[in-house]
């Protein structure tokens, strides 16, 4: 049975009101403004980070079994865009402005978020879009809705000349805010993208292995992420990434923290390293929308 999504009030204050009537992204406001949530300060967050290291693993047996019981399958939606050197201030807004807004004009889309790719890479994206759906039939649906490809055609491609798709089932708790993405937690952070391509031999234990120790990483620091997904690569379109992973930090703070920490490189060097032709990772930042930027 299909949980539906909450239906915007048009008395509401909440960001989605607004993001209706008015544009998503002002002249005023910058894409990129990363807020720190002022909870945890540089030192103690790497302390609790080497904290949790050691009692992660304990917490992780002991707590598998009620998890195991309480996930919900999702399917992850992620579209990376090349825009042209040309593109203006004016453009982006309207880019980005048609590009959200599709959630109010279809159904199966229960969360979305999306920005201005914060630092360069090697592919030359410069924007990424996410979304999330129930099931892999809203995908589906979502790929071939009218109004979509008509935001594709008058909106995106006139200032795009690349876009890459993946989409991959994963899992989540099963409660309503870490299925729609809603809360305090959602409102702001930064949206963290890992693309992979996994050699052809190392499918199997290797791979299931790599991706299991990634898990147990990002589950065991709560303090840094808000959430994390990974899966199995079901565009059809796309033979360039085997996998997709999509974490949201708190921060911007809690990103670096943990991308720089010595456990996470110890992980990728030791689990991904060996096996892994390709990869691409990116992030964007995420802040709460609302009358005080309009």
């Amino acid at each position: 049975m299909l949980i539906q999504a909450p239906t915007p009030s048009p008395t509401s204050t909440s960001t989605s009101t607004f993001l209706i009537h008015q544009p998503l992204f002002p002249r005023s406001a910058s894409l990129n403004v990363s807020r720190v949530n002022g909870v945890m300060n540089t030192w103690s967050s790497r302390r609790e980070l080497s904290r949790r290291m050691v009692v992660s693993a304990a917490d992780d047996q002991s707590n598998s079994t009620a998890n195991s019981e309480r996930k919900r399958k999702v399917v992850e939606h992620i579209c990376l865009l090349k825009t042209k050197e040309t593109l203006t201030d004016e453009e982006e807004k309207d880019m980005l402005d048609y590009l959200y807004t599709t959630q109010y004009q279809m159904r199966g889309i229960v969360a979305i978020s999306l920005g201005r790719i914060s630092e360069e890479n090697l592919e030359n994206y410069t924007h990424a879009v996410y979304m999330r759906f129930q099931i892999k039939e809203d995908l589906a649906k979502f790929y071939e809705n009218p109004f979509y490809l008509g935001v594709l055609k008058k909106h995106v491609m006139p200032y795009c000349h690349g876009l890459i798709n993946v989409d991959y089932e994963a899992e989540v708790e099963d409660d309503i805010l870490p299925i729609f993405r809603k809360g305090e937690e959602f409102n702001y952070g930064v949206e963290f993208v890992l693309l992979i391509s996994f050699v052809d031999n190392a499918f199997g234990v290797p791979v299931q292995h790599a991706l299991a120790s990634l898990a147990r990483l990002t589950h065991g620091f709560p303090s840094l992420i808000v959430q994390s997904t990974q899966g199995l690569n079901c565009n059809p379109g796309n033979k360039e990434f085997t996998h997709g992973v999509v974490i949201r930090f708190r921060s911007l703070e809690a990103f670096e923290i943990f991308v720089g920490s010595s456990e996470y490189k110890e992980m990728w060097r030791s689990e991904f390293q060996p096996i892994t032709q390709k990869t691409l990772s990116i992030h964007f930042s995420v802040d709460p929308v609302g009358t005080e930027i309009m």
